[in-house]
């Protein structure tokens, strides 16, 4: 899954979520029915997650280009520099 990919995941399950707790309250309200508005929000929850977890095609439409590891090894790792910090100056 791509970062494009994950993105529109993540607004699928919001939205997907949303509608469900918004149905299931509806519903559960006007048949005063605790036990019917658990399991369609529990019904809500696994639709969410039958249609985002997979890696769908949809979800695969930005691939990433990545390094080829002969390319890799031409370019060294940049060295990580350590900065010294201020000296403690002791006054009296």
């Amino acid at each position: 899954m791509d970062w494009q990919g994950q993105k529109l995941a993540e607004q699928l399950m919001q939205i997907l979520l949303l509608i469900a707790a918004v149905v299931a309250v509806v519903v559960g309200y006007t048949i005063a029915s605790f036990r019917t508005m658990m399991l369609i929000y529990a019904g809500g929850v696994v639709l969410t997650t039958l249609i985002t977890i997979p890696n769908w095609p949809c979800f695969n439409r930005h691939p990433l280009k990545w390094l080829d590891p002969s390319e890799a090894e031409k370019h060294p790792k940049p060295q990580v520099v350590v900065v010294s910090s201020k000296k403690k100056s002791s006054k009296k």
